[in-house]
């Protein structure tokens, strides 16, 4: 007797089985909106929020649990928003309890609870804190970083929640320390939340995701740490329309969706107008922010993968000299950060780690946030160009705080500063008379010996063994003029010069030769 052979149904059959298990699950993850979605989310919830800045947060969702008024909430979060926008409106309400992010920034409504005792704030380094989502969705309870080490992250201490007397009413615990290749690794707890609030571009109806550009950043990797996961989204499209291997987040990590309309405010806007840029201050604190950015600019080299934080690193880049390219990398998720836009390039979902919106060059890639700072503490990185507040003679830095009066949060810094790759400060010599450049640190420390270079309005100090070496003197400075204005010894280098500058781009005009600042 012959063998019966099972053949395979036609593919005209699976494509409708498949299309009747989608629209079961469709039904079952379609919400008709964030109101609905988000309707089961109890006071007290743990909900972790995606986004950078106002990019690709969930806009809609926030709104509906004000409306709700759901309150005592913890919110994980990179950042808070602005005081009349995104989680910031959960704020006005005083409906959250503790916030866990890496950096206050333009919310001042934040700050301002923060130091009235009002709001407690976990502040943790951004790329911790995006490793923390990543592996609690992973299942890996706690990791080891050198994020932080020789810092209060280590050493405990950050007041969580100030009480109303000024002294803190609760402290940050000292972290676990582990020795790994002669290098300080702290031991990190992860995170896993109740409700995960997403935004993506584009779904389909099983729940697979697909983001823009930067609005991929923190709304990816915390899809899979939290036990429901809402997703707002801009279009839903039929289970295949999207390509598997173009799916930025499976189905699996997705349990709601429903779609919206967005605001999508953009946080900064500079209109690239082809006449020059704009630096903020007085015409005396632009001639100095432009001769620091200048200097800056001759520290690229060709093909160089470079992070530049906000302020004078990233103006730097406009005077980047003929024959350099570089491939600027931002935080936020983003290989090849291009100038900032036309007035017909503005995209929403385009920014910079500075929250700027920006242009891709071609080459550009993007990414979530865990795998930017995978790219970060990998070494992958061949320089770094930060801000600061103050710099020590051995390389110490602090720019992210100033106990009781100014708290912004670390952000990126300390990821940054403690991967191990060339670090250079670009700052203004003094404020407001006051020393910055340091025998020692007086204020919390971002990083330990971790500077290599330090330029100021005024010179160029590389740091040695030995301590502070003066390489570059600006013109019209004169040596007595330079220790006055430094609060650390430093020795002068036999072959000291007068400070370089880069070349002015075409079209470009100095502002020592402008009568007056352009703001």
């Amino acid at each position: 007797m012959a063998l019966s052979v099972l053949r395979p149904r036609p593919f005209r059959h699976a494509q409708t089985l498949g299309v009747v298990l989608s629209r079961r699950y469709f039904s079952a993850k379609l919400y008709a909106t964030a109101d609905e979605a988000i309707a089961d989310i109890p006071d007290g919830a743990t909900c972790l929020f995606g986004g950078f800045g106002l990019c690709g947060i969930p806009e809609n969702a926030i709104a509906a649990l004000r409306r709700k008024g759901t309150k005592d909430l913890t919110c994980v979060s990179n950042t808070a928003g602005v005081d009349d926008f995104g989680l910031g409106l959960l704020m006005q309400t005083r409906q959250i309890k503790r916030m866990v992010s890496s950096y206050v920034g333009e919310n001042h409504l934040f700050e301002k609870q923060y130091f009235a005792g009002e709001l407690e704030v976990e502040i943790t380094p951004q790329g911790t804190l995006a490793e923390k989502i990543r592996a609690g969705g992973a299942g890996i309870p706690s990791f080891f970083t050198p994020t932080g080490a020789g810092t209060q992250m280590e050493y405990g201490g950050f007041p969580i929640r100030v009480g109303t007397d000024t002294k803190p009413a609760i402290l940050a615990p000292p972290r676990e320390v582990r020795m790994y290749n002669g290098r300080k690794h702290l031991l990190e707890e992860s995170i896993r939340g109740d409700f995960g609030l997403v935004k993506a571009w584009k779904a389909d109806e099983l729940g697979n995701l697909v983001f823009h550009a930067t609005s991929n950043n923190f709304n990816k990797p915390l899809a899979g740490a939290a036990r429901i996961t809402i997703a707002e989204v801009e279009e839903i499209v039929p289970a295949g329309a999207i390509p598997a291997d173009q799916v930025h987040v499976p189905s699996i990590y997705v349990q709601r969706i429903f779609k919206a309309t967005f605001e999508k405010r953009i946080e900064k806007l500079f209109i690239n107008d082809g006449h020059g840029i704009k630096i903020p201050g007085s015409r005396t604190q632009c001639i100095k922010r432009e001769r620091i950015a200048r200097r800056a600019a001759l520290e690229f080299t060709d093909g160089a993968y470079v992070n530049l934080g906000i302020g004078i690193p990233t103006i730097s880049s406009n005077y980047i000299p003929p024959g350099v390219r570089i491939i600027l990398h931002g935080e936020n998720g983003m290989l090849g950060i291009g100038p900032y836009p036309h007035e017909d390039e503005v995209d929403p979902d385009l920014i910079n780690a500075g929250k700027a919106a920006v242009t891709e060059l071609p080459g550009a890639s993007y990414f979530d946030s865990a795998e930017s700072f995978a790219m970060i503490r990998g070494g992958h990185m061949q320089m770094t160009m930060l801000g600061g507040l103050q710099v020590a003679a051995n390389g110490d830095l602090a720019n992210w705080q100033i106990p009781g009066k100014m708290m912004r949060g670390m952000g990126g810094a300390m990821d940054l500063v403690g991967c191990g790759n060339r670090v250079v400060i670009t700052m203004e010599h003094t404020a407001k008379g006051a020393h910055k450049i340091l025998p020692k640190c007086t204020l919390p420390l971002t990083g330990e010996h971790c500077v290599n270079r330090i330029i100021t309005d005024m010179c160029v100090f590389d740091v040695e063994k030995e301590g502070l070496v003066l390489r570059e003197l600006a013109e019209g400075v004169t040596l007595e003029q330079l220790r006055a204005a430094t609060g650390a010894d430093f020795q002068v280098a036999g072959d000291m010069e007068v400070m370089r500058q880069a070349p002015l781009p075409p079209g470009f005009t100095s502002f020592a030769d402008q009568p007056t600042a352009a703001l």
